[in-house]
């Protein structure tokens, strides 16, 4: 009995010393981030041919092997490349929905953490001796190219695990037939409004553990799953606090989180969600850089065993909770009269030059009373007088030559929110310019309604503001 006690103490001290090397892992790599980051991928709309030689060049790491494993609908090569030596086989596949880019990024880093020779040593001596990892950084290059979901054929990937119509989901399964993987990580990204729970942040990285059957029940295979992602979101509070959400636990039977988990492999879907002032979600990729390392580590450790699966059902679920500006208590008239009401905005992104460049249009999403919603940005216009923007009279040849002859800050504070260009580039144009940029016959409304994009400031005795294309400007 004596002996039984010192045995299970030992236990108890190692398994938390593990738990505390490893956070101790996380604090260090998100410190030593910048040395691993792949300089050359800085956007979210990068193609294959930007990332196929960072893919290649892990050729040359020892231990190291690189697949061409299979091809698009358009033949564009789909690769798998394979590191460590160890029992446990871990599958992680990204960009299976192609405008979902941002844990493609944080494995081109982790392959370069792979490639150094540094104090990290030990952390990869032991995660390449206790698992072998295999890695599909994008699974769906034509949808990449245009930077839209599916794939050539319309087809959502994730939609297509049962039937496997589309040759990107035929590879994948039969990628989990060969590898047998434990463990695998789906790697998508969500739009930048979902909260987790009714919160005001950002769900940044939203979690689950797919059910394998409708009951949602929990076999062994779905729980290590579950168990790690409790020791994940542990570890994510310290850099995003109250960041991290749950998606629906609903059954899905056409979806490879679903199916992987009842084929017998422990899956962990993992979405990227918004950060502020993250349009790229360039501090995502690196949240998505440390929680993919951490895990292996958990995994290599086996840690995640003694985590409270009941804590997996306390984390927050994802709402969709958020705008990119909420104006408060606005005073607008119309049709005679005046309301107090609160306006949402939100900024779509509409992509050109072969879906490699973008740029952005407000619109109201919303209005009304708007009390259960948040903003990335918020303005209480309680008190504050409403005057409408105008367009600038005199029209310009070009963005270059209108500012050789103004400062967009003096135009915009002369009561000016739009110019009029007579050859409009939007290559041209800063995503962040404080005007809205028009073509020469480019129709313009300064409607309130649903949809429309107006131009205004808001202003008291003390401050005045802008609302200019959905975003706010402070002038005073």
């Amino acid at each position: 009995m004596k002996a039984k006690f010192v045995i299970l103490t030992i236990l108890f001290f190692w398994n938390n010393y593990s738990i505390f090397a490893q956070a101790d892992s996380s604090d260090r790599l998100f410190k030593q981030y910048d040395k691993y980051r792949a300089t050359s991928i800085t956007h979210r709309r990068f193609k294959l041919k930007d990332i196929q030689p960072l893919i290649l060049s892990m050729r040359d790491v020892p231990g190291t092997t690189v697949e061409e494993v299979g091809h698009s609908v358009e033949n564009r090569p789909i690769y798998m490349v394979k590191m460590g030596t160890g029992k446990t086989p871990v599958l992680l596949w990204s960009q299976m929905h192609g405008n979902e880019p941002t844990a493609t990024m944080a494995l081109m880093d982790i392959f370069n953490f792979f490639r150094k020779d540094d104090e990290f040593n030990d952390l990869r001596d032991k995660i390449l001796s206790q698992l072998t990892l295999y890695f599909i950084p994008m699974l769906n290059p034509d949808g990449a190219e245009r930077f839209i979901r599916r794939n050539a054929l319309d087809i959502d990937l994730n939609r297509d695990a049962r039937r496997l119509a589309s040759p990107e989901a035929k590879l994948l399964k039969a990628m989990r037939e060969r590898t047998h993987a434990q463990f695998g990580f789906n790697l998508h990204d969500q739009e930048k409004y979902y909260t987790a729970g009714h919160h005001p942040n950002p769900a940044s990285i939203t979690f689950l553990a797919p059910a394998f059957n409708p009951a949602e029940d929990m076999n062994a295979v779905r729980a290590d799953a579950a168990k790690l992602i409790v020791q994940l979101k542990n570890m994510l509070q310290k850099y995003i606090p109250n960041s991290v959400g749950k998606w629906n636990d609903d059954f899905e039977p056409r979806a490879f989180g679903e199916l992987m988990t009842q084929w017998g492999t422990s899956t962990v879907l993992v979405e990227s969600g918004g950060y502020s002032q993250d349009p790229e979600r360039q501090f995502v990729r690196k949240l998505n850089f440390v929680l993919l390392l951490t895990a292996f580590e958990a995994i290599a450790d086996k840690t995640y065993v003694k985590q409270p699966i009941d804590e997996y059902f306390k984390i927050p679920l994802n709402k969709k909770m958020l705008d990119d500006l909420i104006i408060r208590h606005l005073k607008i008239k119309e049709k005679g009269h005046s309301y107090i009401l609160d306006l949402s905005f939100k900024q779509r992104e509409i992509q050109y030059a072969h879906a490699s460049q973008y740029y952005t249009r407000g619109y109201i999403e919303d209005r009304g009373d708007l009390i259960t919603y948040f903003g990335y940005s918020e303005l209480d216009a309680s008190g504050m007088s409403m005057t409408l923007g105008k367009i600038l009279p005199k029209k310009y040849r070009n963005l270059k030559q209108f500012l050789k002859k103004n400062n967009p800050m003096d135009v915009l504070k002369n009561g000016f929110t739009a110019i009029r260009l007579r050859r409009y580039n939007p290559s041209q144009i800063p995503l962040d310019f404080p005007l809205m940029v028009l073509g020469k016959k480019t129709k313009y409304s300064n409607g309130f309604r649903r949809n429309q994009n107006p131009s205004f400031f808001l202003q008291d005795e003390n401050k005045q503001y802008a609302v200019v294309n959905g975003a706010l400007i402070r002038l005073k």
